[in-house]
């Protein structure tokens, strides 16, 4: 298994670390070797084209150090000229929409018949997942940008419709321009030691950009809510490492993905293969033509390469463990036998020590994680029992379909045992180096201070939505919304009117309602929030889940549930709110929010 390098920095001056990072096309090999390479895409330094890679290399980011990072679109050929998706976009949603210029840009165009994919220059904007930071360097879905080609139709909007607000507000605060095909967006890191990550976020083809492997971890060290050096399983990589150097502290990226028989990346090219509806569409209906409101691939890809090996010594790892699924809800449990009955006996228990905000307030000990999209979990795997030679394996128990809760054999079917149930193997060799690390279950993890009490709660709700010119076709589109003053909801689409407008420094509990059937991953931008708990009507509130009762971003919202999360607002300014099933995000189910000074 890959474990990712660092990125290398361009410098580092009296205040902040300087990034250059671009978008690039190019060639992997992520099935395995005999088979052929993938083309994808991923993030690399700009001076060296060896750093480009899929998942990108990772960010180390240093509590209370600035990092600035010049984000580059380099979405081109040899020759200057734009690179068309690897994937098929539909441009019938409401998305960044280039060919609509600076009037039609970021809005659902108007056709008059059905058309076929997008083929022109890709817009991209990267967001820094879990990050506190201001908004014009949140990565907005509407602040995209082209790459800077010779032949970009003269006719497109170049940038999204925040672009130039945003890049005005940058300039100004901290005197840095903005390029042509770039943005240059500026991390405080004043939060509590963590796993973040990296993505794009451009409108309504987020789901297509990280499907072709725009995405990399962001880790933050130091501070007061970290441990010193010794204390949990390391080294983690570093820059200058040797070749072959060993690692235990190691993030995991686990993802799902299909290929064609030439190995290139497999997306639905049509709405036919959700559910084999075949119009029709435009203009006798709304069902978008190209979209699938979900999509599960075959075969399970962890950083990089599908179903690879970790050789593990018998001691204590360190797993930073990154649900990057377009849709899958992934249950993660160490088994001995990869082909056993579902849901199957564990080997190995995890020990969580934190999830997306940081560490909990305790060590809890798991048989499985629970990942939904977009959630971390940072864990303890000790293999110090565990004979030389021994095959253990993850799995994953999650379905092979749309997430509802409840139990792996019981009230889903497990996903398929002989490939998207199997996820990496570890072999354990001998132990090379002593360790000396603390047992997670004797841990005193850092101390963690909740939030006090919130001056206002809201309700907002989960919504999906059906054709309204086909009876019975659907669904359409996914959505936010409200609720009335009936407790009715009240789905609402990205270009409505802002309706969550918290002050600054407000806490709020923001009480989810979740009126689909399915279970929704929602993603809150700017903050990390405590679960209060969730509640089914005429039940009493069920406390967070295990691993859930620290600081999060993400939080799985079940239906027929009321999901409850508190958070302070601790920055002015437009941000998001959203579902993290991308094929939700991209087709309705985001809304902007707004935090006002008090």
């Amino acid at each position: 298994m890959v474990v990712p390098s660092v990125m290398p920095r361009d410098g580092r001056d009296k205040d902040v670390d300087h990034y250059t990072i671009g978008v690039r096309q190019f060639r992997q090999q992520v099935l395995p070797p005999g088979l052929p390479a993938t083309t994808v895409w991923g993030y690399g330094a700009v001076t060296d084209r060896g750093t480009f890679g899929y998942p990108a290399r990772t960010i180390e980011a240093e509590h209370g150090w600035p990092v600035r990072v010049r984000w580059v679109n380099q979405l081109l050929d040899r020759r200057g000229r734009y690179l068309p998706h690897l994937l098929p976009v539909d441009p019938t949603l409401h998305w960044a929409n280039p060919p609509g210029g600076a009037s039609g840009r970021d809005m659902c165009p108007m056709f008059t018949s059905t058309p076929g994919p997008y083929t022109g220059p890709v817009p991209i904007v990267t967001h820094l997942h879990g990050g506190h930071n201001t908004e014009e360097s949140d990565g907005y879905a509407e602040a995209w940008y082209l790459p800077d080609a010779l032949d970009v139709p003269r006719q497109h909007a170049v940038a999204g419709s925040f672009y130039d607000e945003f890049k005005n507000i940058f300039e100004k605060r901290f005197g840095e321009h903005w390029g042509r095909g770039d943005a240059v967006f500026q991390y405080a890191n004043g939060d509590r030691a963590t796993t973040m990550w990296y993505h794009d976020h451009a409108l309504g083809i987020t789901r297509l950009n990280v499907y072709a492997g725009m995405a990399g971890f962001y880790l933050l060290r130091g501070g007061p809510a970290d441990f010193p050096d010794g204390v949990l399983p390391g080294p983690a990589p570093r820059p200058g490492d040797p070749p072959g150097k060993r690692y235990y502290e190691i993030p995991i990226l686990i993802q799902d993905r299909s290929f064609k028989t030439d190995g290139s990346l497999f997306y639905p090219a049509g709405r036919t293969f959700f559910d084999g509806f075949k119009g029709p569409y435009i203009p006798r209906s709304d069902i978008p033509p190209i979209w699938n409101p979900e999509f599960f691939g075959k075969v399970m890809v962890t950083n990089g390469r599908t179903w690879p090996v970790l050789h593990v010594e018998p001691r204590r790892y360190r797993f930073r463990f990154l649900n990057g699924c377009n849709s899958r809800f992934l249950v993660l449990k160490i088994v001995a036998d990869p082909a056993a009955r579902r849901p199957a006996a564990p080997a190995l228990a995890f020990w969580q020590l934190g999830s997306d905000g940081g560490f909990l307030p305790d060590p809890v000990q798991r048989d499985q994680v629970l990942a939904a999209p977009a959630e971390r979990a940072d864990v303890i795997v000790d293999f110090g029992a565990v004979p030389v030679g021994t095959e253990l394996y993850l799995i994953n128990e999650g379905p092979d379909a749309p997430f509802r809760g409840g139990t792996a054999g019981r009230d889903f079917a497990p996903a398929d045992p002989k490939t998207s149930g199997q996820v990496m193997k570890f072999v354990v060799g001998p132990l090379r180096t002593a360790d000396t690390t603390t047992s997670p279950g004797s841990l005193t993890l850092p101390a963690f201070t909740p939030l006090g009490a919130a001056t206002r709660t809201r309700q907002v709700s989960l919504n999906e939505e059906m054709s309204a010119r086909l009876s019975g076709v659907g669904p359409s589109a996914a959505l936010l919304g409200t609720l009335d003053q009936n407790g009715k909801p009240v789905p609402l689409r990205w270009g409505d009117p802002v309706t969550e407008d918290p002050k600054l420094k407000a806490t709020e509990i923001w009480e989810i309602r979740n009126t689909t059937k399915d279970a929704h991953p929602i993603h809150i931008h700017e903050v990390q929030f405590q679960v209060v708990g969730r509640q089914r009507a005429g039940q009493t509130t069920r406390p967070p889940e295990p691993g859930e009762n620290g600081f999060k971003d993400t939080v799985i919202a079940y239906p027929n549930d009321i999901t409850r999360v508190e958070m302070t607002f601790g920055q002015a300014g437009r941000y998001l709110w959203h579902c993290h099933i991308l094929e939700h995000e991209d087709n309705e189910m985001m809304r902007p929010y707004r935090v006002v000074p008090s």
